[in-house]
């Protein structure tokens, strides 16, 4: 495996905290940190009309990445690690920070050397 990839969809958020770009710019070096992962590019962010917001931490071992949509509560978070690193710290700091009503994610291995099965290509 060449690292694992956890993708998380956070609810029920507060429209003002999803809308925060200082907070969520903030929360992607926070993330990063904790996880004792290495920044190397941004934090860059793009704020749209409607104050969704999507940003990106390029890191040395791979990247975190969020989209938000505070019309509906919600934030897409995506951290991929490669190596050793435990993606599913970076997702507590949004957590704590942003106190969804609910949450789901799932953590992918990734860079699987041989497929599950045989014969599967997966």
């Amino acid at each position: 495996m060449i690292g694992r990839h956890l993708l998380a969809d956070l609810h029920g958020v507060e429209h003002e905290r999803l809308a925060d770009s200082a907070l969520l710019d903030r929360m992607l070096l926070d993330a990063a940190r904790a996880s004792g992962l290495t920044p190397v590019a941004g934090p860059l962010l793009h704020q749209f009309p409607g104050g969704g917001l999507t940003g990106v931490v390029l890191l040395a071992e791979s990247h975190i990445a969020f989209h938000t949509y505070p019309e509906r509560g919600y934030l897409a978070l995506d951290v991929f690690t490669c190596g050793d690193s435990d993606p599913s710290t970076a997702l507590e700091v949004f957590r704590r920070a942003l106190d969804p009503a609910w949450h789901t994610a799932q953590v992918i291995a990734r860079g699987r050397a041989e497929p599950s099965s045989p014969g599967s290509g997966a």
